[in-house]
């Protein structure tokens, strides 16, 4: 119990991260003709993986992107932020189905 217990507090890190993810491609996307606006993106993966073999707690951070600028001081690509939106949605459909996998375990278990 204490396993499932684990896995399904890690996977809605996963998910809460995931979901911050989304919110920041959405407002690079929505700054794209910003003068000076700098694109950010959600790193919590090495985080997560690095908790799970130590113990310790994970954390999401909001890290510049680190693309090039253009003329006007915007470094927001949009086929950059569609392709991570993309991947993004393919990453939270594996996590949302891992969770479902886990309720419905627990769910047998619980009915014998």
């Amino acid at each position: 119990m204490a396993d499932a217990v684990q896995a399904i507090n890690i996977l809605n890190f996963a998910l809460d991260s995931i979901e911050q993810r989304q919110q920041v491609i959405a407002n690079n996307i929505s700054n794209q003709d910003t003068p000076g606006f700098q694109a950010s993106v959600v790193t919590f993966e090495n985080s997560l993986s690095q908790a799970m073999q130590s113990g310790g707690t994970a954390s999401a951070t909001v890290v510049p992107e680190g693309l090039q600028s253009g003329t006007n001081g915007n470094n927001v690509s949009l086929p950059s932020e569609m392709s991570l939106m993309s991947e993004t949605g393919l990453e939270n459909q594996a996590v949302s189905n891992a969770l479902t996998d886990e309720f419905t375990s627990l769910q047998t278990a619980i009915q014998g």
